[in-house]
């Protein structure tokens, strides 16, 4: 197969530290735009990174591009694409359609012509269409329209990439498991330090960092889109797969460690990470962060804290805040300390130094990942007025 083209979304925010997973799945000359990481590759490289991202949220094929100034251009497009030839008829479809700054006025309109085309392609060719399913589709095509240009792909994930098939019926969490995945990369951590999250909620952050840690595929437990498309190689597949799982490290000595004040979130915590295969790994403790001792004399802390459009009211966490800071002054020097919070008051009130602050999205929601290097005697920034 000669090399393909692919684009694989993330959070935004995450795309430097994804190019350079994607780029250790094989991936050639990765390149970092808005919302996701490009490159190229061969089928071992597409299914390699479905297994093992991290930090993608799909790995999307792509199929072709072509200029465009009507929405009427943009079936003609999806026209002439030999859509036979990529999946069977009776699989059935969903069509997405993204864009910015295009010209047209209703996406959803577009979304319709575009799966009107695969559909008029495959009744031309076959004397057979395939049905669409929005819930659960066996073949997601997607379209990103800019000014001029509609490019078009197949995905090949399926189900998103954060949804890792290892919860159970624990419910869904607040963070995204690759947006906890990305932070875990931003702060450098790999296993060889203790990890603490103090507000762990439903656990989705240190049951990352113990996948992590344990060198587990985050896709060792789901499939893919790419199951559903012609050329699909099984045996591919599962060499890749044996690869993932002869990688393995699941008794390496970890020192993970989660507390929530909330025995709820303890216990659901505790569920999370006996259905993931990792409650030997992880240490859980109902226990509040402000009286908290650290479990090492250093170590790596991340939490997504409470913030006004979670949980509390701004009084509340306007006074949460310095208390947080005096916790972490009096208790965790020499550990590196990272929150993500959408709450910018944070870095003031908390009455610590940040020593990096990066942009990132929780969904829509634009957020910071503080970072902040505990030290004795040092590091306390002026605390500006409490907001009223």
């Amino acid at each position: 197969m000669d090399p393909q083209s692919f684009f694989a979304t993330c959070p935004r925010g995450l795309e430097a530290v994804l190019a350079r997973e994607l780029e250790a799945c094989g991936a050639r000359s990765p390149a970092a735009l808005g919302g996701g990481v490009q490159f190229a590759g061969d089928l071992a490289t597409c299914y390699r990174a479905n297994l093992h991202s991290r930090i993608a949220s799909r790995i999307l094929w792509k199929v072709t591009e072509s200029r465009y100034a009507t929405e009427h251009d943009v079936y003609d497009a999806a026209l002439r694409i030999p859509w036979p030839e990529r999946f069977a008829a009776d699989r059935t479809i969903r069509v997405d359609v993204s864009a910015i700054r295009s010209p047209v006025k209703s996406l959803d309109f577009v979304t319709l012509r575009v799966k009107d085309a695969v559909c008029d392609r495959f009744r031309a060719d076959t004397g057979r269409r395939p049905d669409v399913d929005t819930r659960a589709p066996d073949v997601r095509v997607h379209a990103f329209l800019d000014a001029h240009t509609a490019t078009f792909y197949l995905d090949t994930s399926g189900e998103p990439l954060w949804k890792r098939g290892w919860r159970g019926d624990t419910g869904d969490a607040p963070l995204r498991e690759n947006l906890a995945a990305g932070i875990i990369a931003l702060s450098g951590w790999t296993g060889d330090e203790p990890f603490l999250d103090p507000m762990c909620g439903s656990g989705t952050i240190v049951i990352e960092a113990a996948a992590l840690a344990l060198g587990i595929a985050p896709g060792s437990r789901r499939r893919f889109g790419l199951e559903q498309l012609a050329g699909f190689d099984a045996k591919l597949l599962g060499r890749i797969r044996e690869e993932a799982r002869t990688a393995e490290r699941r008794e390496r000595r970890v020192a993970i460690f989660g507390a929530d004040q909330a025995g709820t979130e303890v216990a659901r915590a505790r569920a999370a990470t006996e259905a993931a295969g990792f409650a030997g790994a992880i240490r859980l403790k109902q226990a509040n962060m402000l009286e908290l001792p650290p479990p090492a004399p250093h170590g790596v802390l991340v939490a997504n804290p409470p913030y006004g459009v979670r949980v509390g009211s701004e009084a509340e966490l306007a006074a949460l805040y310095p208390k947080l800071g005096d916790a972490l002054k009096a208790r965790y020097a020499g550990w590196r300390c990272y929150f993500l919070t959408a709450d910018l008051r944070l870095a003031k009130l908390i009455g610590l130094k940040a020593s990096k602050r990066t942009p990132l999205f929780n969904g829509p929601l634009e957020c910071r990942l503080f970072e902040f290097r505990i030290v004795a005697g040092s590091m306390r920034a002026e605390r500006g007025p409490a907001a009223p």
